[in-house]
């Protein structure tokens, strides 16, 4: 009789079957026959999914911001440059000083709203892109304008009365004026990102592509220009704070194309002796400016800076010198083509940051006037021109000259035959008619080659 066989055998047995089973199911699947998939495919097919949402994401934000935005341009219209017109409570002239270009910009807005709520971007931008003139006029004009409202705030009574009633309206959302009239600069720097998140995000085989490309570069030179005039702005406050820092009016730093560079103090090494001053330098993008603290016992002055030189970037030269600090801080030397300058400072970042900035300051000015060197020798006239036209104005002077020669030697001989000298004039003094009449010929013809004249 045999003997049973044992339940964990059993067990066993049925798992490696099953397992089996399985892996024979599943080689057979792997095996049957299935349509044919080129590689690749399924990502390009991703790729163009994933772009086509993140376009209808952009697109989605770009109409509700711009929604926003006609919503509060139609609040300065509206409640500010329309009423204000009316009343005539601002002359029109400073009206349109603070207010520029907003009413256009507001319309052009909306026709946009119109296409950016159907779908055609690229539609909408290649007919907003003609009209963004008025955005740069509105540019151009506003720093200005900032002036203009602050001093008519401060001077008109009914301005200021009519501005708080119009802000306390509930649609400004306690919004003021000032927070408004900044809008289409905003505007601008967030199309630039809009357009370019849907240029990135839009097939080249799609219509809107190329529409969308050029809206992009023309969207980036006005933001680019707002840019600038942000910078030349902040330059200018600079320039005017360190003047006011500066005792009187001999030195003059609000100058065309100045850029104020950086300021700080900094010792002094005097060539004879060791003991260090402590001065006032300002780097600007031309000149360097050292200034020394005024008395602080001077009744008007106690808290600003006598400017004691002006040294031109021009010709200067900048060198480390190590050795002399004993790693603590450094010294450099400034030489100018009349004057050396040793500067010492104790930081050793402070004054590698001086080192750094002076050597960009004069790399950019030599760069400069490099570039205007060239740029006058390229509009001089060519040499061999000016020698040709030099060359091909005597031949032609020299044959006008022989023409009248001609003509002259013909009235002379037709003016001979009919003369009869009188009595008492000799045959010498006809001679000298003659060459008398000859001069002009001969002084033509002189005249171009040389300044001297030949009887």
């Amino acid at each position: 009789m045999a003997s049973p066989v044992p339940k964990t055998l059993l067990v066993t047995s049925r798992r490696r079957y099953a397992l089996s089973d399985r892996t024979l199911n599943w080689t057979v699947m792997s095996f049957s026959p299935s349509p044919y998939v080129p590689v690749g495919v399924h990502s390009i097919q991703e790729q163009r999914e994933r772009w086509d949402r993140k376009r209808k994401r952009t697109g989605r934000e770009l109409v509700q911001s711009e929604q926003r935005y006609c919503a509060k341009l139609d609040l300065i219209t509206t409640y500010f440059v329309e009423i204000l017109k009316a009343k005539g409570t601002l002359r029109q002239d400073i009206r349109e000083s603070i207010f520029s270009s907003i009413k256009s910009i507001h319309l052009v807005n909306q026709t946009l709203l119109g296409h950016l709520e159907d779908g055609s971007f690229g539609v909408g931008f290649a007919q907003f892109c003609p009209h963004l003139h008025f955005y740069t006029a509105y540019v151009d004009n506003f720093q200005t304008a900032k002036k203009i409202l602050a001093v008519q705030l401060k001077k008109n009574k009914a301005l200021r009365r009519f501005k708080k009633l119009q802000e306390a309206r509930p649609e400004f959302h306690k919004l003021k004026l000032e927070d408004l009239l900044p809008l289409p600069l905003e505007r601008i720097q967030q199309y630039n990102h809009f357009l370019r998140d849907l240029t990135e995000n839009t097939s080249p085989d799609n219509p809107e592509f190329q529409q969308l490309s050029r809206a992009v570069s023309a969207v980036s030179e006005v933001a680019q220009r707002i840019q600038d005039n942000a910078r030349s702005h902040e330059n200018h406050l600079q320039l005017q704070r360190v003047q006011k820092l500066l005792k009187g009016r001999k030195t003059r730093l609000l100058a065309p194309g100045r850029w104020y560079v950086r300021e700080g103090w900094l010792k002094t090494v005097p060539p004879k002796g060791t003991e260090t001053k402590p001065k006032m330098f300002f780097l600007f993008s031309d000149i360097l400016v050292q200034a020394k603290r005024c008395s602080p016992m001077h009744p008007t002055n106690g808290d600003k800076l006598t400017c004691q030189r002006v040294y031109p970037l021009k010709e200067c030269t900048v060198d480390k010198v190590f050795g002399h600090t004993k790693s603590q801080g450094g010294l450099i030397s400034l030489t100018f083509s009349r004057a050396n300058l040793l500067l010492m400072s104790s930081d050793q970042e402070d004054i590698n940051d001086w080192y750094r900035s002076l050597c960009l300051a004069i790399g950019r000015l030599k760069t400069k006037n490099t570039v205007l060197h060239k740029r006058e020798e390229l509009l001089r006239p060519p040499l061999r021109a000016a020698t040709h036209s030099q060359q091909s104005a005597p031949a032609s002077s020299q044959i006008h000259s022989r023409k009248r020669a001609m003509a002259s030697e013909q009235g002379t001989e037709r003016g001979m035959s009919n003369y009869r000298p009188p009595t008492g004039e000799s045959a010498g003094s006809t001679s000298k008619k003659i060459k008398l009449s000859e001069v002009p010929s001969g002084r033509s013809q002189e005249s171009s080659g040389s300044s001297c004249i030949i009887l």
